[in-house]
């Protein structure tokens, strides 16, 4: 992990950016506050070494416009997407552009500075499959669990899966829990990463 390492903390919400930034900080973590991510573009340096920890949702430049900019200069810095729960379409686009995570809001300290210790080492928060194991783990799926899979990976709420496959709440709920535990994913961010790796989505 780089010793001048910084992270980036962008975000509209002024009591977001303060208590992010304190936990941050707390942490022994050098980080930079902004309130859009044309405050952050105006001053980005690819040269230095760090990670990127941004809302998805955004007046003007939201969080997929950020790493289409930073892919078109080339940018390698690692994006952390946050996201609330009627965001997740959003943050899946997001990790197919590059983003190394998404974190649902509201989150425990420790999930977010998990994964910005992964993303600053160079590592992915919690992928240890690869992807040959992966692509068996999605083989051993039923047709209904990879229907609900295909659902979860839309950003769909287990409501609507239901009501698309003619199945109740309930039912949803325990294919999903068949599909994350047979994928040995541990959260949606990590069965979505599953899935992208593999080509699934």
């Amino acid at each position: 992990m780089p010793t001048d390492a910084v992270i980036h903390l962008i975000d509209d919400d002024e009591d977001v950016r303060r208590a992010v930034g304190f936990l941050l900080g707390t942490a022994g973590l050098a980080v930079r506050v902004y309130e859009s991510a044309s405050a952050f573009m105006e001053v980005y340096d690819k040269a230095q070494p760090g990670c990127i920890v941004s809302d998805v949702r955004m007046p003007g430049m939201d969080g997929l416009e950020l790493l289409r900019r930073l892919r078109e200069r080339g940018s390698a810095m690692p994006v952390i997407i946050m996201t609330g729960h009627a965001d997740v379409p959003l943050a899946v686009g997001a990790m197919k552009q590059g983003a190394v995570d998404f974190i649902e809001k509201p989150f425990a300290d420790e999930v977010l500075l998990g994964a910005i210790s992964a993303a600053l080492s160079g590592g992915k928060a919690s992928d240890p499959a690869g992807m040959t194991e992966i692509r068996a783990r999605l083989e051993s799926l039923s047709a209904r669990e990879k229907e609900v899979l295909d659902g979860l990976l839309a950003g769909k709420p287990n409501k609507t899966i239901a009501y698309d496959l003619g199945l109740s709440p309930r039912t949803v709920e325990v294919h999903r829990a068949n599909v994350m535990t047979k994928m040995g994913a541990s959260s949606l961010s990590e069965l979505v990463r599953m899935a992208i790796r593999a080509g699934g989505t």
